[in-house]
């Protein structure tokens, strides 16, 4: 009976691995969040409209993800994982593939250095009103 239950346990730790590496890597259903929008800062303000004209098309609206791009309201791109440098940067030179199956990011020259840090602003205070610190 010892070895049944050996046996069990172990192939209940390995789904429990898999499931979740397949969620931190963005597969699965993980691709779109729900998101709760606050009361936003003007900056905030500005950059939710520069967004959803240059990034809510792969990024989806109030950056929850769709079947083009991931959500940037999600524990991946917290602060102390993605800063903001680390966007201003996939906006100024694209992005490789690396935590979701969307493929690479392209850079996007037409959003300027002052309306990047208006969508930072924008993605982080999403963020926050979603527990995402």
């Amino acid at each position: 009976m010892s070895g049944k239950w050996l046996f069990l346990s172990a192939l209940a730790a390995i789904v429990v691995v898999a499931a979740g590496w397949q969620f931190l890597r963005g597969g699965g259903s993980g691709a779109h969040v729900d998101v709760a929008v606050p009361q936003l800062s003007a900056d905030a303000e500005r950059g939710a409209r520069v967004f959803t004209a240059n990034c809510a098309t792969c990024h989806g609206k109030n950056a929850a993800g769709s079947d083009q791009g991931p959500p940037l309201v999600h524990k991946i791109y917290e602060p102390t994982h993605h800063g903001d440098r680390a966007f201003l940067a996939a906006v100024r030179n694209g992005v490789r593939q690396h935590h979701w199956q969307f493929g690479n990011m392209p850079p996007q020259p037409g959003v300027s250095n002052r309306q990047a840090t208006q969508i930072v602003a924008y993605v982080r205070e999403l963020q926050r009103a979603n527990g995402i610190n």
